[in-house]
């Protein structure tokens, strides 16, 4: 059983049994719906999904995609697509409540990943904002 749910808490969920795949997405859908330039999915059958508490915002965006956030603080939580993953719902598996034990297992839609996004092992890194105390 894993659990998560949107920053401002309004909407919380449980999802049972085994993910089909957990995949980082680099498709431009994914890019305009987040404002980053890749989303992490874990896409489950959606039988196994329950929404305990909140209400949700539902988008519907191009080629029949359905995409559900928190509409109190945007919070992006649900994807579904019956053309092209039927009977599945792709949870944004940075709102479970333990992410770190949910990587990704492949990258998809890498046809359209931004370029840069190959090099992002090679940039410097630091612990916090630079320059802050």
């Amino acid at each position: 059983m894993r659990s998560g749910g949107c920053q401002c808490g309004n909407v919380r969920y449980k999802v049972s049994n085994e993910p089909v795949y957990s995949a980082l997405c680099h498709c431009a859908d994914c890019r305009a719906s987040s404002g980053a330039p890749a989303v992490a999915w874990m896409a489950f059958k959606q039988e196994y999904l329950d929404v305990e508490s909140g209400d949700l915002s539902t988008y519907e965006g191009k080629n029949g995609s359905f995409r559900q956030f928190c509409p109190n603080c945007g919070t992006g939580l649900f994807f579904r697509n019956e053309n092209t993953l039927p009977g599945l719902v792709d949870i944004q598996s940075s709102t479970l409540d333990n992410p770190e034990d949910n990587p990704p297992a492949l990258q998809i839609q890498c046809a359209e990943r931004l370029p840069w996004m190959k090099e992002l092992g090679t940039l410097p890194e630091v612990d916090r904002y630079p320059g802050a105390a």
